[in-house]
């Protein structure tokens, strides 16, 4: 048995797909760090933030989705997991991370299975062979169901990691200010237990754990599910956007899970489910995309005070509740309209800041530190002016 578990991780780390995502999230904070150090002279959070979040964010996701697939004994065909981690290594090696959303990787990879089918392709892949599958077998029943399920697991990590995740870029506004709009780009990996049909595994794995029903013999596999997120925001702060996007991301999983659970006593609808999920999660993507790109920026310099765009983890402002998009109306009882003024009024006292803030409520509220002499660059603040 302990072999046997072994041997189930070994293949995990066998998939390509997995040391492309780590490949991928890697380059997403190398290339986040370069382009705030280059606009900011400093990185927001440090360059490994991508690929920490790779897997831990999701590990608890992967195993409720694993005991649901497990207790639900939802079985995909080895043919849809070989063209889902070619769907999925292609995204993540192009970047284009607005079509890595799971809906799109998994009906893309539906798509690419009965192409197989339909017009008898056969390409040997080494290990294993990559044929098609006749829908009539009601395999997209379950790829339908793991896809709603993974859909509503996505909207969580949005809701959860897309507004810290959002990258400050400057711009200039319609009336020629600077500005800052927010980029926000994430990459999730799930190790899943799924179980496909046995033949297709014991004859490349005969070592591997069988599970028999009825007639036919079933496997255990581990492996990476991958999905990931961008998003842009200037009309709206990050904190109140994408939990948004995530409520209406949560809809159209549900939607394509009820869906899908119809294609238990009617086949056809399976295939409704994951083409209506990716529609219905492309209209989600415009909508959103269509609402930030219109109206003014929500951080541009305000005639109250000095706006800000970002607060640098660990620093003073942040020990002080500070965050994007509020203003900085007083320092020390000190009127401020720009940087220079901020950073001349906090240095008037050398072992104390208090400051007026204007929060996103618009009301006005008191936060102070211990600042000492010559370290007001230490405030952690970036702003706009």
């Amino acid at each position: 048995m302990l072999t046997d578990l072994l041997m189930a991780i070994a293949m995990f780390f066998l998939n390509p797909v997995f040391y492309v995502a780590l490949f991928a999230a890697t380059m997403l904070g190398y290339f986040r760090v370069k382009k705030e150090r280059r606009i900011f002279r400093t990185r927001i959070v440090y360059g490994g933030t991508e690929f920490k979040r790779l897997l831990k964010d999701g590990l608890l996701a992967a195993i409720i989705l694993s005991a649901i697939i497990l207790a639900a004994g939802l079985v995909v065909p080895l043919e849809w997991l070989i063209a889902l981690s070619i769907i999925s290594v292609v995204v993540m090696l192009t970047g284009f991370y607005h079509a890595a959303s799971f809906v799109y990787l998994a009906g893309a990879a539906a798509v690419i299975v009965w192409l197989f089918q339909s017009n008898g392709w056969n390409v040997n892949l080494g290990l294993v062979e990559m044929t098609g599958r006749e829908l009539s077998t009601g395999w997209l029943v379950p790829v339908a169901l793991i896809t709603g399920v993974v859909l509503f697991i996505e909207s969580r990590m949005v809701e959860k990691a897309a507004a810290a995740a959002a990258s400050p870029r400057l711009h200039k506004s319609s009336r020629g200010l600077r500005a800052a709009a927010y980029i926000s780009r994430r990459l999730w990996l799930l190790p899943v237990i799924l179980i496909v049909p046995g033949e297709m595994v014991s004859d490349y794995a005969p070592y591997w754990p069988q599970l028999p029903i009825g007639e036919t013999a079933f496997s255990f596999i581990l492996f990476p599910f991958v999905f990931g997120f961008q998003g842009r925001s200037h009309r709206t702060l990050p904190v109140y956007l994408y939990p948004k996007i995530a409520k209406s991301i949560a809809w159209v999983s549900v939607l394509t899970v009820v869906l899908a659970l119809i294609g238990l006593v009617w086949l056809p609808m399976a295939a409704i489910a994951l083409a209506l999920g990716a529609v219905s999660r492309l209209i989600v993507s415009l909508y959103y995309a269509q609402k930030e790109r219109s109206g003014n920026y929500a951080v541009t310099p305000q005639a109250q005070g000095v706006m800000i765009i970002d607060v640098l983890p660990g620093s003073p402002a942040q020990k002080m509740g500070l965050v994007r998009g509020e203003i900085i109306r007083k320092v020390n009882g000190t009127i401020v309209t720009n940087e220079t003024e901020l950073y001349e009024a906090i240095q008037l006292n050398a072992a104390h800041c208090r400051l007026e803030v204007i929060d996103h409520n618009l009301e006005v509220r008191l936060r102070q530190h211990v600042v000492f002499r010559h370290d007001h660059h230490r405030l952690g603040l970036l702003i706009v002016e």
